[in-house]
């Protein structure tokens, strides 16, 4: 456990509360939660700020393209298990955001924290990390953030000589060159669907060879490390061989990834694999995704996924024809303005599934679809969809600003 601090200085008291007065005013005013504005300003008052919050905290951060919202509130389910826990359990993962929640963390032990990849290294100067979990690294707003090569150079700078303990993913070679510079790695096989963005060595350019789950690159040597936990099927393997059962109320396989790197993380805290695994049940949905509503006497299931990466797994869980799937898609700063990773999307998955389109971009997508090859409507709305859809469950995928906007249509 992290030592008692000093209290916090008038300055940063001042900071805390005009933060929060602001985040008030902003929730009154209609504007969401008001936790990114709160942190700002809060900022603007104390720069140092992020530090003087996280200095009593035992802080676990976690980076990844995807799932990491998720697996952060897996690993704060876990490690209530240890002691009290603040998160910014609902995705605000930018200095301002994460300020935010740190700001209500007075009373705990740990501290949860998701990340944006390219804030990873300054978050983890200021907060002085226990540990660091990262999960994958996948193309994503290449207009906002670099290209993959040189995201995990940026964490492997900022990873070097830290004293975290790193959980790190034995199947993604971006992360595991990230890791390497780091002195101490625990390795997960929690596997890796995606590897579009993998077949070329980063640390030397070669070629990767990927004969089955293994890769090496027969040029450096650079090669997959042994893990010591690993996903198997429906169960977490430790370090001592020992199996232990995930049930999860979330679905897919990418989420019993997410379940057997967070068994990892509540470990290096003393938190027994079963008794964190167990805990992991309670969550059935993450800010929204996953979850079932009502909507126009349907049931709908929400997914957020906002790459190539994330819509393959996606793909994989969603119910099988011809179950209705609706896609959304937008293009605002959030989500990044450049769609032409639509293109790297295999929608073939999807044939024999009606499909319906809305969101900004919706012309986009239905290009996209057209060459795909698939049978599909372009809908002005989300009421026009559900209209159009065949009876049954309908599957919602949409983009980050494309699924708040489909919460806010659905009341969720």
């Amino acid at each position: 456990m992290a030592g008692n601090s000093d209290p916090l200085s008038p300055r940063a008291k001042l900071a805390v509360t005009a933060g929060k007065a602001v985040a008030a005013a902003s929730r009154a005013a209609g504007r969401g939660s008001g936790s990114v504005i709160g942190g700002r300003v809060a900022l603007k008052l104390d720069p140092d700020l992020l530090a003087s919050l996280a200095q009593h905290l035992d802080v676990i951060l976690v980076s990844a393209t995807n799932g990491k919202t998720t697996t952060t509130r897996l690993i704060a389910e876990a490690l209530r298990a240890a002691g009290p826990v603040v998160s910014n359990a609902l995705g605000a993962n930018m200095p301002a955001g994460i300020t935010s929640a740190l700001a209500g963390g007075s009373e705990s032990r740990y501290a949860v924290i998701e990340v944006d990849e390219k804030y990873l290294s300054g978050v983890a100067r200021d907060t002085d990390p226990k540990c660091i979990a990262l999960l994958n690294l996948s193309r994503d707003q290449l207009d906002r953030a670099a290209e993959t090569r040189m995201m995990a150079e940026h964490w492997r700078e900022g990873l070097a000589g830290s004293k975290a303990v790193v959980v790190a993913n034995a199947d993604d070679p971006l992360v595991v060159w990230a890791a390497s510079s780091s002195p101490n790695v625990v390795w997960v096989a929690a596997g890796q669907m995606w590897k579009d963005d993998a077949w070329s060595c980063p640390s030397c350019g070669g070629v990767m060879q990927r004969p089955g789950d293994d890769w090496f690159c027969g040029d450096c040597g650079f090669r997959r490390p042994t893990p010591s936990w690993a996903l198997s099927g429906d169960h977490v393997l430790d370090p001592h061989g020992s199996a232990w059962p995930i049930h999860l109320q979330l679905p897919g396989r990418a989420n019993k990834a997410n379940a057997a790197s967070s068994a990892a993380v509540a470990a290096v805290f003393g938190v027994p694999p079963q008794v964190a695994l167990e805990r992991m049940y309670q969550v059935q949905a993450v800010a929204g995704r996953y979850d079932v509503v009502q909507f126009m006497q349907r049931d709908l299931r929400l997914l957020l996924a906002k790459n190539p990466a994330g819509w393959l797994e996606t793909f994989s869980l969603i119910d099988p024809p011809p179950t209705p799937v609706i896609l959304s898609v937008n293009a605002r700063g959030a989500d990044g303005t450049d769609t032409s990773w639509l293109w790297d999307v295999d929608y073939t998955q999807l044939t024999g599934h009606p499909i319906f389109v809305l969101g900004d971009r919706k012309l986009d997508l239905a290009v996209r679809l057209e060459v795909a090859n698939q049978q599909f409507q372009v809908c002005e709305n989300l009421d026009q969809a559900v209209r159009l859809a065949p009876p049954g469950r309908i599957e919602v995928v949409a983009n980050y600003t494309a699924f708040q906007d489909l919460r806010r249509r659905v009341g969720n």
